[in-house]
């Protein structure tokens, strides 16, 4: 299938970009180059990574900003980008190669690097990065660009950083720049070497286990995961990234794993003998720092395009596009299949969680809804198809453990760099992508007020996001986290100044729902579970850009971790809260391994 590669170009134009690529923009016309106006250059990154995202990193966007900090604006969005491997190609503005005046507006200085710019900022977190201080140097800049953009291996950020004044410069151009081009996105095979050990370590072991990654999706490998697991019986458990990879009641399917996993995952992860990891980098949440994978020989077979992934936790590597590599096991393991009492086990395992998430989910009509009873109500009203985003704060633990996947690009968590802001633009790029599907933004308040600005841009282009917004006031995720830790939530709450200093008055009088409406939005408030599920259905029906505002009950009902996560306490300290917290952490510490 042919895709065109650079589908758009997101923009905000100041002094360094205006009259170069702004003109170049104009004068192309929207039947060449479509372009999207932004409201901040970090959420221009996050639309263009939800659209490369949710169309399988085959298509990518361009972001172009001014100079000084439109540009250092773009780096978080670039850090998302690279960490997630997921392509967007960035055009900031530069100062003048020529330098005709110095400084220049928004100049940095450096005392002993005079060509050193803002833009240096993009390097760490940029897949390939270059400074075209000539017109004619644009030319293999660019070709390396589209390569690393294309390769499944190595692409994320790439930046191509141009000064003002060469943006205006004439050249006289190669017609062969110009000619269309097909970038060929690889598709790997094993080595037959790799290949036949990891066969034989999946033959051998009694308790596999399956860990699905976003390879699977970026590969579009859905499918060959399914015919491997149907022919083997071997179970899997999903990362962040790699939830839905099997549709949520495939009998196989264990739902999340690590730190905010579901019970049945992580407990089959402890006792696994060989786990396969397809696609997946092995986070510190997967692995649950470290403690997860217990079996006395627990042993790994990696299959990963990248070959950083393969050889994780001292795997037998199996370096591979994820479909390919998933389609010669399937063949090369052709008759075996796990023992039926395994198959059994986890087959119970799987149908008690069931029954976990149908009470989470349970409510009555007049009640005030929990945070895990509008995820009830929402997994009530979404088609199979629809698309539910979220990144940071409680909601990724629950929706992880939570959440019925139904189709492969329904599950859309930004969880390699969490990214609070990321929801709302990525609803943006991911309607872009796919203007006939259901999005639903779900953000609590913490991460509104990080960046909502893009609902304007959702409203200009009128894009039916829907944006579910919950209000706890406050940081819930870091709040539990602070007591777990012995902090005492210090910090987490949005609420008044009390006469002690300490942010425990009453709650902030700040109205989110009013806030989206001055926004453009239609707001629909629901008090009440019945009012809720009216609310989301009337969202969903809707062509227009709808927030649906809800408060929610504090009181926990998702269930607690399974799994352990390194957040260190402090060894001393003087506060009975932190001191219980320390013993606690030097228990859950002592178990981590080194496989080797």
């Amino acid at each position: 299938m042919r895709r065109r590669l650079i589908t758009g170009t997101w923009g905000i134009f100041g002094h360094g970009n205006v009259a170069g690529i702004g003109q170049a923009l104009l004068e192309a016309g929207e039947d060449v180059m479509p372009f999207h106006q932004g409201r901040n250059e970090q959420a221009m990154v996050h639309a263009a990574v939800g659209h490369a995202r949710h169309l399988n990193r085959l298509s990518a966007q361009a972001v172009t900003t001014s100079i000084g900090p439109g540009a250092t604006n773009l780096v978080t969005g670039a850090a998302l980008a690279t960490i997630n491997r997921l392509p967007v190609l960035l055009l900031p503005g530069d100062y003048f190669a020529t330098r005709p005046a110095d400084p220049l507006l928004q100049q940095l200085e450096h005392p002993v690097e005079a060509d050193l710019s803002v833009n240096d900022t993009l390097r760490p977190v940029s897949r390939y990065f270059d400074r075209v201080t000539r017109p004619e140097t644009l030319i293999p800049s660019a070709l390396n660009a589209m390569r690393v953009l294309t390769d499944p291996a190595e692409t994320g950020a790439v930046t191509l950083a141009l000064p003002q004044d060469v943006q205006a410069q004439a050249h006289d151009w190669p017609e062969e720049f110009f000619a269309e081009r097909v970038w060929r996105v690889r598709r790997p095979a094993p080595d037959p070497v790799e290949l036949a050990a990891a066969v034989g370590a999946i033959r051998r072991a009694r308790r596999p286990l399956i860990v699905a990654g976003g390879g699977v999706h970026h590969s579009e490998a859905e499918a060959a995961l399914q015919a491997l697991v149907d022919a083997t019986g071997i179970p899997v458990a999903s990362t962040q990234a790699g939830k839905g990879s099997l549709r949520h009641d495939h009998p196989a399917d264990l739902g999340g794993i690590g730190h905010t996993g579901t019970a049945v995952s992580d407990d089959f992860a402890r006792t696994a003998d060989l786990v396969i990891g397809v696609g997946t980098r092995y986070s510190d949440f997967t692995t649950a720092s470290g403690t997860l994978f217990q079996h006395p020989a627990a042993r790994f077979v990696n299959l990963n395009i990248t070959a950083l992934d393969a050889h994780k936790l001292a795997a037998r590597p199996l370096v591979a596009d994820a479909r390919t590599g998933l389609t010669a096991l399937a063949q090369a393991l052709s008759g075996h299949r796990v023992e039926a009492s395994y198959e059994a086990e986890y087959r119970a395992g799987r149908a008690r969680w069931d029954a976990v998430v149908d009470a989470a989910y349970a409510a009555e009509d007049s009640a005030v809804p929990t945070q895990t009873q509008v995820l009830g109500a929402l997994d009530a009203v979404v088609g199979d198809d629809d698309v539910v985003i979220n990144a940071a704060g409680s909601l990724p633990g629950d929706l992880h453990k939570l959440w019925r996947t139904r189709s492969p690009r329904q599950y859309h968590l930004e969880y390699g760099y969490s990214c609070m802001g990321y929801e709302i633009p990525a609803a943006i790029g991911v309607q872009l992508a796919a203007p006939d599907t259901a999005v639903w933004s779900l953000v609590g308040d913490g991460t509104y007020l990080m960046m909502p600005t893009e609902i304007v841009t959702a409203v200009q282009e009128r894009l039916p996001v829907n944006l579910v917004l919950v209000q706890n006031h406050g940081y819930a995720s870091i709040g539990g986290l602070s007591e777990e830790t012995g902090g005492e939530r210090f910090g987490t709450a949005y609420r008044y100044r009390a006469a002690d200093g300490t942010f425990t008055g009453d709650p902030l009088p700040v109205d989110l729902a009013a806030n989206a409406a001055s926004l453009g939005m239609d707001v629909i408030r629901a008090k009440t579970v019945g009012e809720l599920r009216e609310a989301l259905a009337a969202a969903r029906a809707s062509d227009r850009p709808t927030c649906v505002h809800v408060e929610t009950d504090p009181a926990p009902t998702a269930p607690p971790a399974a799994a352990w996560w390194d957040v260190p306490v402090a060894e001393v300290a003087s506060r009975e809260a932190a001191s219980a917290a320390r013993e606690r952490y030097d228990r859950e510490v002592a178990a981590r391994r080194h496989h080797l």
